[in-house]
């Protein structure tokens, strides 16, 4: 290995970096370059937005993404720590309060210390991380034939499919199906047992059913994780491994469909297949690129922004980042024509956020729960 940051898989840290940049501001550089060129509604920039409903676009994709690669790292992060001595009692405990973290960093994301409980929402981004993570962990901890845990995996989506399918929301308006906002029952359990504000009408994108899907996609992450971890297979072969089950997802997701579609807000099984699949095919690329051919330099950008995922979506929402860029690059970006002034505004936001991450790289500070 190189160095300490290179100890770790560096093709996990480079493809968790790529995955942030698009909420650091590439997508928005993304949009402005095609409002440039008079094209702001094709096809590229309307991948820089969600769905409204049903489908799925590449921004669909970043969340998910995150929670695959949290579970590729834990067979990492467990191996290091049973390393040191650790026993199930501790790595439990390890991976509680972790739990908790995430939980309690998603309150402080959506507002607690503003002290409007009656606007609260409870329910969050880092709050659907940390469960999913840590139903896997638990999991990977409990239950060590792999079979077992693929059979676990298929049953919550199979499960979660059935109650999709066959179960309309009890208070639904009349005609409205199973598969609707008004109809799905995942929105009647957030309706009858999720306190404070929903940020859908009807429903939590990150509410209580939609949790069991995501389980299966972290441990999704977990099964892709011990596959890179195998000695007895060479790298070429595990990167082969990934797209495999990168393209019969894919299959899965296609012939699913017309029984169960995809929807990210109440996270259907096939999205969380579409979205499985989408991340071991971005996995195994950057695996065999920066691990297998071990080409890595040009990883760093993507590196100092993985290393430190947490420290970004954070930063986004507490630090006025706007703000700061105009600062900066306020007077040279008056100097180009107004038609420039929405891209060139973008790419300083991203340039404020890399260097303020670049920063806590070359100070070895990392925010991690």
């Amino acid at each position: 290995m190189e160095d300490r940051k290179s100890s770790r898989l560096q093709s996990l840290d480079a493809l968790r970096g790529f995955d942030m940049l698009w909420i650091m501001g590439l997508s928005g550089a993304v949009v402005s370059l095609c409002t440039l060129f008079g094209a702001k509604d094709c096809w590229l920039a309307t991948q820089m937005t969600h769905v409204a409903w049903h489908g799925l676009r590449h921004h669909d994709t970043i969340f998910p993404l995150f929670i695959f690669l949290a579970g590729v790292s834990y067979p990492f992060s467990c191996a290091a720590a049973c390393a040191k001595g650790f026993g199930t009692r501790e790595l439990v405990l390890k991976a509680t309060r972790r739990l908790v973290a995430l939980v309690t960093l998603g309150f402080v994301y959506n507002g607690i210390l503003q002290l409007d409980f009656a606007h609260q929402r409870w329910a969050s981004v880092l709050a659907r991380i940390g469960m999913a993570w840590y139903g896997a962990a638990l999991l990977y901890l409990f239950v060590r034939n792999v079979k077992a845990r693929v059979a676990i995996a298929v049953g919550l989506l199979v499960g979660y499919w059935a109650v999709c399918f066959f179960l309309v929301a009890p208070d639904a308006p009349a005609g409205a199906d199973s598969f609707s906002a008004a109809g799905c029952f995942a929105g009647y359990v957030d309706r009858l047992l999720l306190p404070g504000r929903m940020t859908e009408p009807n429903l939590d994108p990150e509410g209580w059913l939609s949790v069991f899907p995501s389980v299966a996609l972290a441990m999704g992450g977990v099964f892709a994780g011990e596959l890179v971890r195998r000695t007895d297979v060479t790298g070429g072969r595990r990167a082969l491994a990934l797209v495999g089950a990168a393209v019969a997802l894919a299959a899965l997701t296609w012939i699913w469909t017309p029984w169960c579609p995809i929807i990210k807000k109440i996270w259907t099984p096939t999205f969380v297949t579409a979205a499985l699949a989408y991340s071991l095919a971005m996995f195994a690329l950057f695996y065999w690129i920066v691990d297998v051919l071990r080409f890595r330099r040009w990883t760093f950008f993507f590196r100092v922004v993985g290393m430190n995922a947490l420290t970004v979506y954070l930063f986004n929402r507490i630090v006025p980042v706007p703000k700061i860029a105009g600062f900066f690059f306020g007077g040279a970006i008056s100097l180009f024509p107004a038609a420039y002034a929405n891209l060139l505004t973008n790419f300083a936001i991203l340039t404020v956020a890399w260097l303020f991450l670049w920063f806590l790289y070359r100070k070895d500070v990392f925010l991690r729960v």
